[in-house]
């Protein structure tokens, strides 16, 4: 099984892209008429859909960490830094996640990219 990816609404379109074009089931904030949702209704809308969120956003970052501290499950984070990896890093790692790993096995994780 593979991990189906949420992308904040922040995340370029380059990344996804590529990653449809590597076959990695992607659905945008902004194509589930989410376009202008807060960060938290990002990770509840996620988490909804059984989808593990990319963000770029430092703040989605704090409120998935603040979500883990209280115990509130989510179906995952995955973030990476603005200034610190280009579109070809996120395609790469974004698509090992997707189809390397297993719903479950993301469930309440937080994974920092790129692994370089």
């Amino acid at each position: 099984m593979s991990v189906a990816l949420f992308m904040d609404h922040h995340v370029r379109s380059a990344v996804t892209a590529g990653l449809r074009r590597r076959g990695v089931e992607v659905l945008t904030a902004r194509e589930d008429g989410r376009a202008t949702a807060k960060d938290e209704e990002l990770l509840a809308r996620a988490t909804a859909l059984d989808r593990v969120l990319f963000s770029q956003d430092d703040d989605l970052l704090a409120i998935a960490v603040g979500w883990l501290r209280l115990g509130r499950p989510f179906s995952g984070l995955v973030y990476a830094h603005q200034l610190k990896a280009t579109v070809g890093e996120l395609i790469r790692d974004l698509e090992l996640i997707a189809k390397a790993s297993d719903p479950p096995d993301m469930r309440n994780q937080i994974q920092f990219i790129p692994f370089r």
